[in-house]
């Protein structure tokens, strides 16, 4: 499901190209969705193609093609309301279960928990937030705490210095609570989310990059929600 702006914006370039058949400028989409800056079209941009209705193409300057439109005609609302909510997660997936200490080892076998993979989320410029599960990885419960658990992979190097690198995936324990210093899901005005270490401030929330590239930003306690805290790491050599 797309934001309104994403469905906008979407329309807009396909309709640029039924008309002329080159894409519009970053300044033209920036116009026509009555934004701010280029970099909002950027994470757009970004959104649309992770959710296959676009793709740029390589070595091409302003190429961009429209590979499907939404099924209805008109674009969908924002649920302003709705969280980043990736504990929607049904039976057991996800949930660590305890084991006897007499556990043999087809139990622990049997114990191997499915951990949702439910998008990308942003080691850098918070990009929007996914809520689609795409597949599961298996992990052994004891790389795990009790509790749910779901994964995303990492795109950027906000967090490197923490050992976070892009394409890493981490493994998240759904809570809405932290501590200072927790690496943390934060979604910032119900709407982007980003991986990044919690500091608190006196009443406002500070998301802490760990890399001097990127600086730390300030927001009040009502523009931030905790979605979880990273418990494991994986990363594919």
């Amino acid at each position: 499901m797309l934001t309104k702006k994403q469905s906008e914006l979407l329309r807009f370039i396909h309709e640029r190209l039924k008309e002329t058949g080159v894409p519009p400028s970053f300044d033209e989409m920036k116009d026509a969705l009555d934004l701010r800056s280029k970099s909002g079209i950027h994470r757009l941009i970004i959104a649309l193609e992770e959710r296959g209705f676009i793709r740029r193409l390589p070595n091409r300057a302003r190429a961009l093609e429209v590979l499907r439109l939404p099924g209805s005609s008109t674009p969908p609302e924002v649920n302003r309301s709705k969280k980043f909510a990736p504990s929607v997660i049904e039976g057991n997936l996800g949930r660590v279960r305890s084991l006897t200490p007499s556990a043999t080892d087809d139990e622990l076998g049997r114990s191997i928990v499915a951990i949702p993979v439910m998008g990308r989320i942003a080691a850098g410029t918070p990009i929007t937030a996914l809520q689609n599960r795409s597949h599961t990885i298996s992990l052994p419960p004891d790389m795990l705490p009790q509790g749910e658990h779901y994964a995303l992979e990492v795109r950027g190097d906000s967090m490197i210095e923490a050992g976070i690198f892009d394409a890493d995936t981490v493994v998240i324990r759904k809570q809405d609570t932290a501590e200072t210093g927790d690496i943390v899901v934060a979604l910032i005005d119900d709407e982007e989310a980003t991986l990044k270490r919690l500091r608190r401030r006196g009443a406002s929330i500070a998301l802490e990059a760990a890399n001097p590239a990127y600086e730390t930003r300030i927001f009040g306690p009502d523009r931030v929600r905790i979605q979880g805290k990273l418990v494991s790491l994986i990363r594919r050599y």
